[in-house]
């Protein structure tokens, strides 16, 4: 349970995030206060006529990816000068996850969703990073009194969020959206473009006998083991085993045991580094060897940080992941850029996958708005078709149902840092088949 104390707690931990040098607004009577969220950040302006709030979560293994994301989000308000047409906007910095845990829990992202849907002041939501999370949120912002709230996530992949599959449920993506109309959008492919590219670089590295890890309980841990499934034989690749761990566990290589009994070359780890990565990774090791040996070892973004390697150890090293876009060394023009720009705050730390993608959900946003003004259904109606050029993440449009309409996957191996080594642009025809079309 996620307690009002702990809460008012975490509004501290959003300040820290947010970054910039503007003057802070918070504390003014007229000034909107959420307790999950930190001080309102304004670019010097008293009272913003709008407000962007993201929605991250800024404890545990995600806090330094998040931290990022803040930091990107408001290099491109510092940019655009605090403006989003004729409008002043201001942001805040909100947090997703339990304080001990560091993970999303329904019960808060419900609750950030109605503080958000309940307060007029906040025309957008630049979130979340946990697919799960913007399950929870989509349908409370959807309805939301005054106006369907508009959101844009800069991480979450789940394909059911925004295009059926065969692992969707209770009616999705149509269930997440009960007014009829959509207010959600993403600039990251989703997990069937993951998938295949997945499928696509196991097959090259002549990893032709796969075995599926799931973490237990998890709808998206679920949702990427199944794009991995469902285009596995289109492929060229065999899934010999598909298990699940516990996150809870103390050890896993019984689990590994079981797994070598299928005689896999190499093995796929759908879920998340907090969700015991680490552990699972080093035993992985003591069991199936090294990842650059007889066993390699795949997973998908949910691996690809550098809690990955900071908690796993040397055991990571020559591991693939793979990442929704493209890294960002590998973005050109504009994306170039800004990642210099951002990199030269960070002390030497390297810059996160989801950092660009946190920056340029925030242009998308402001598009919105521009084109939206102070009207919450015309905001996010304005998502929908916006074209970008030379932006952030490179040329794309928000398609009707919300993707980005190029989906590159990155791939990278693990060393002292996750390096990029190649983009991979899955055939159509594959990324089909990860949905589970026929």
């Amino acid at each position: 349970m996620f307690g009002a104390m702990a809460v008012l707690i975490l509004a501290g931990f959003g300040l820290a995030a947010c970054g910039g040098d503007d003057d802070d607004a918070a504390g003014s009577d007229d000034v909107t206060s959420i307790a999950a969220c930190g001080d309102l950040k304004t670019g010097g302006t008293d009272s913003p006529d709008l407000i962007i709030v993201s929605d991250l979560p800024l404890n545990g293994d995600s806090a330094e990816r998040s931290s990022q994301m803040n930091s990107a989000i408001t290099q491109v308000f510092d940019e655009a000068g605090w403006k989003a047409g004729d409008h002043s906007v201001g942001f805040m910095a909100c947090d997703d996850s339990d304080q001990e845990t560091g993970l999303w829990t329904e019960e808060i992202c419900r609750e950030n969703a109605g503080s958000y849907a309940g307060d007029d002041s906040i025309i957008g939501v630049i979130g979340t990073y946990n697919s799960g999370c913007a399950a929870e949120m989509i349908p409370i912002l959807n309805e939301a009194e005054g106006g369907s709230l508009a959101m844009v996530s800069p991480g979450n992949t789940l394909i059911c969020l925004t295009e059926s599959a065969d692992t969707c449920a209770d009616g999705q993506p149509e269930s997440l959206y009960p007014s009829g109309d959509r207010n959600y959008a993403r600039v990251v492919p989703n997990d069937a473009a993951q998938g295949a590219g997945l499928v696509t670089w196991a097959a090259d590295q002549g990893m032709k006998r796969v075995a599926v890890l799931q973490a237990a309980g998890d709808d998206t841990s679920l949702g990427q083991a199944s794009t991995f499934v469902n285009a596995a034989q289109a492929g060229g690749v065999e899934v010999v085993a598909q298990e699940e761990w516990d996150p809870e566990a103390e050890d896993y290589r019984g689990l590994m045991k079981k797994v070598k009994g299928s005689n896999p070359d190499g093995v796929l780890l759908a879920g998340l580094t907090e969700q015991n990565g680490g552990r699972l990774i080093k035993d992985k090791v003591a069991v199936l060897g090294p990842n650059d040996g007889k066993v390699g070892l795949l997973a998908p973004d949910g691996f690809a940080q550098q809690s990955t390697i900071d908690e796993a150890g040397s055991a990571s090293n020559g591991m693939f992941a793979t990442v929704p876009g493209r890294a960002p060394e590998l973005l050109g023009g504009a994306g170039k850029a800004f990642v210099k720009k951002l990199a030269s705050g960070l002390d030497g730390a390297p810059v996160e996958i989801y950092a660009p993608y946190a920056g340029q959900a925030a242009q998308v946003m402001l598009d919105a708005i521009a084109s939206g003004g102070d009207d919450r259904d015309a905001v996010s109606s304005a998502l929908f078709g916006i074209k970008v050029t030379d932006g952030i993440t490179g040329d794309f449009e928000v398609t009707e149902s919300g993707d980005p309409s190029v989906g590159p996957i990155t791939v990278s191996e693990a060393g002292a840092t996750f390096k990029p080594i190649e983009v991979i642009e899955p055939k159509q025809a594959l990324v089909a088949a990860a949905r589970g079309e026929s």
